[in-house]
Formats: structure tokens, sequence, C-alpha cells
């Protein structure tokens, strides 16, 4: 590393040097960051909607009970 960078100026760039290489390259197989994160927000949208489907199967069984009881 160049030596006239400050002493907190080389930590950052090892530090960074070091984020980067954990990311790796397409070319190392590692997915670019901008992949992963629509990768993240493709299974949060599916988890969100999984839930969404569960609610209402228990909110439209709810409703469905409380007609009977009401029949009564």
């Amino acid at each position: 590393m160049n030596n006239s960078f400050s002493k907190p100026r080389q930590q950052a760039e090892i530090a960074f040097g070091k984020t980067q290489g954990r990311a790796g390259t397409p070319a190392q197989g590692g997915a670019p960051a901008r992949d992963r994160a629509f990768d993240e927000l493709e299974t949060i949208k599916a988890a969100r909607e999984a839930k969404t489907e569960r609610l209402r199967a228990a909110r439209l069984a709810r409703e469905a009970g409380d007609g009977l009881q009401q029949g009564k």
C-alpha cells in the first residue's frame, strides 16, 4: 500500500478490500451486489405473499364460523 496515506486511511483501504473480496466477482462465482439485493427482495416478497395468503385463509375461516354461529 502507498505509504503516503495516513494510518487510518490505510486501515480503511484494507477493510474495504476485505469487504469487496467477500462479495466476489461474477468470474469467481460471486453474485454482484445488485443481484443479491434483488434475490433478497424476491425472498421477502414471497414470504409476505405466503403470510398474506395464510392470514386471508384464517380470516375467511373465522368469518365462516361466525356466520354459522349467528345462524343458530
